[in-house]
């Protein structure tokens, strides 16, 4: 009897794991048919009863286990008074960045050292600038920032070529500062990661610049004036403790 019962256990389980890839395969099918080039990062159970949630370039969408049905948008729990998309989203920065070594950022660092940031950078792009050229106060604030390139225009185009020149300047801190201003500078190449960055940025949904994202992952902005950043990061460590 007993070990009829542990069969039958046994039987169901094996259902189960096959039901689910089922499932997971009629969503990853689902994906398919609506973006057939689409590069699916993960498909995992949702806390949406029914929904698998999937990530993929830096987004987080929910498909019905029968993939007749696709939600965009945030899952939230009520009860628990939690953003789990953008908790999820937050994880996938998180990870993501935590991979990319220092030596490929250009950093402005703080004497007195608060807070850090990473921002997406795009040369010639009008909200970078007037962040940059604010670079002091957000320093003089304890906010570290470290600037990985995206230009919005793509690889190859002349905004690459002008974060391919200040990565290849002797003095990249000096050279990116003269970039943001405007000024022109002579066209070097060498080995650097820009076409790296630029890919990072793709993968986690990077679709504007400047795009800033704190120590947990999460995104705060868009450009944010100096006091506006301390605010918002003094907010989000506040509400970690």
């Amino acid at each position: 009897m007993f070990k009829r019962v542990l069969f039958s256990l046994a039987l169901a389980a094996s259902a189960t794991v096959q039901a689910d890839a089922a499932s997971e395969t009629k969503v990853r099918e689902a994906i398919k048919t609506l973006v057939p080039s689409a590069q699916i990062d993960s498909v995992v159970e949702s806390k949406l009863t029914g929904f698998y949630e999937v990530t993929l370039s830096g987004q987080v969408l929910y498909v019905s286990a029968d993939g007749k049905y696709l939600v965009q948008g945030m899952v939230y729990d009520i009860a628990n008074k939690r953003d789990l998309t953008e908790e999820k989203k937050s994880g996938m920065r998180q990870t993501a960045l935590a991979g990319v070594p220092k030596s490929r950022m250009i950093s402005f660092p703080a004497k007195a050292e608060k807070h850090r940031v990473v921002v997406f950078t795009d040369i010639d792009c009008g909200y970078c600038r007037k962040l940059h050229q604010q670079i002091a106060e957000y320093n003089n604030l304890g906010i570290t920032i470290d600037y990985l390139f995206f230009p919005r225009s793509g690889l190859n185009t002349p905004s690459y070529d002008k974060a391919v020149t200040v990565w290849c300047s002797a003095d990249r801190n000096k050279a990116f500062t003269d970039a943001k201003a405007g000024i022109e500078q002579e066209k070097k190449t060498c080995d650097n990661p820009i076409a790296e960055d630029f890919e990072l940025g793709q993968k986690l949904g990077v679709n504007g610049t400047p795009m800033i994202v704190a120590r947990d992952g999460s995104q705060i902005g868009g450009y944010l004036a100096p006091a506006q950043m301390l605010e918002r990061l003094t907010a989000l460590e506040l509400a970690t403790k």
